[in-house]
Parts: structure tokens; sequence; C-alpha cells
């Protein structure tokens, strides 16, 4: 189905908020970013929202942050935050990596490959290539998956 994109995170929003989930919203923002620029968004939410478990206590060690395979659908604004006062660091175990994606273009910082299981997150990005995706979303709306559309009801 299309649905505007506003909409789409709006609603999303309130359902991730039936369901308690920390940080919601900004959640909901990301996918419906990630769904604009052609990422399953809401597909990698829905897989996200079936993990157990769905939380990582966020510890630096020597070689980075340890994910445990968390889902970055979830974790994406704490680790934000964690870069913002921490620096750069390197994340090991990621699923779902794409979902920090959003948040790095936004603060405009650099991001290693988030397909692979381990990357950097964190130093300066020179621009953002999505900006017209975006922008096109923005103006036609996006395609939502049914399937995962139904499968996050509230």
């Amino acid at each position: 189905m299309k649905m505007p994109l506003p909409i789409f995170q709006s609603e999303l929003a309130r359902r991730l908020a039936a369901r308690e989930i920390a940080e919601g919203a900004d959640i909901a923002w990301a996918c419906a970013w990630l769904e604009a620029c052609g990422y399953g968004g809401l597909k990698m939410l829905s897989e996200a929202l079936g993990d157990e478990p769905r939380e990582v206590e966020l510890v630096r060690d020597g070689l980075g942050i340890d994910l445990k395979g968390v889902s970055c659908a979830l974790l994406a604004p704490r680790l934000m935050g964690d870069v913002e006062s921490g620096g750069r660091v390197f994340l090991r175990n990621v699923r779902h990596g794409l979902y920090l994606l959003p948040f790095s273009v936004r603060a405009n910082i650099g991001i290693g490959c988030p397909v692979d299981p381990a990357f950097a997150l964190g130093g300066e990005r020179a621009n953002n290539p999505y900006a017209e995706k975006l922008a096109a979303a923005q103006r036609d709306g996006i395609v939502v998956d049914d399937e995962s559309w139904r499968l996050l009801q509230a």
C-alpha cells in the first residue's frame, strides 16, 4: 500500500509507544527515513521486535562495543548518544546496522559499511547523498510492505 511519509512515521510511532518501545518516535523516524531511501526499514524493525533479547548494555571495551546480535533498529538512538559522548567506536556483532545510517547522516558523522557484522561509527561525514530520495518520498509518499505493517498492528 502507498502511504504519505508523515502519516507512516506518526502511525508507526504510535504503534511503538503502544508496545512501550523506548525511543519509539526516533525509531519511527529512522524507519520512515530508511523506507524513503529504498531500504527495508519496516521489515528490519518487524524482525527486531520478534528477537530476544532486545536489549544489551552498551559497554566499551578494548575493541569497541559488542552488540551481541541485538538489533540496531532498537539500539540506534542509544548508540548515537554513546558516540556523541564517547566519540568514534567500533561495533561488533551488529544486526540491522542500516538503522544507524539515518542517525549518522542527521548527525553528520561517518559510518562504516552498515551491512557488515562489524564496523566503525563516528568521525565526520562530507555530504548527504540521500536528500533527493527523502524529498521525493515527502512529495510522493512511500510503498509500505503490507505484511510487515500488519505485524506491527497495535
